[in-house]
């Protein structure tokens, strides 16, 4: 499975990183630090998974999602935050996955696998 990193900050794109990394299968095809360059690589190469922090630098997030979704219809999208409020809206905008980024890593990763035995069902 091939995911794609999308967060303003060093230090979380580098731990979503290694904790993909260290899971069986999954690996992370890039990371990008706005908007526009999350774009530009879904152009490239339309990954299994984009995980996207809701604050993207660069273009409202519900654009963003639109733009996403015309690009790789299939597309498994994660939005993460610090704010719980924001789950709704997330999914109201398309995502498939919200993630609270005050949860434990284990929680994130148990998500993006039920998504996947959900999408594989289909």
């Amino acid at each position: 499975m091939n995911i794609l990193i999308g967060d303003a900050q060093p230090r979380v794109r580098f731990g979503l990183r290694l904790l993909f990394e260290q899971q069986s299968g999954w690996k992370v095809e890039g990371e990008v630090e706005d908007a526009q360059a999350l774009l530009d690589a879904v152009r490239l190469g339309c990954p299994d998974i984009v995980l996207i922090d809701w604050e993207l630098p660069g273009i409202p997030a519900e654009e963003l999602l639109a733009q996403i979704r015309q690009q790789c219809p299939r597309l498994g999208v994660v939005i993460t935050s610090g704010k719980l409020e924001l789950r709704s809206l997330a999914l109201l905008a398309g995502a498939d996955i919200f993630a609270y980024k005050a949860d434990p890593p284990e929680k994130l990763l148990e998500q993006i696998r039920e998504f996947i035995v959900e999408k594989h069902k289909l």
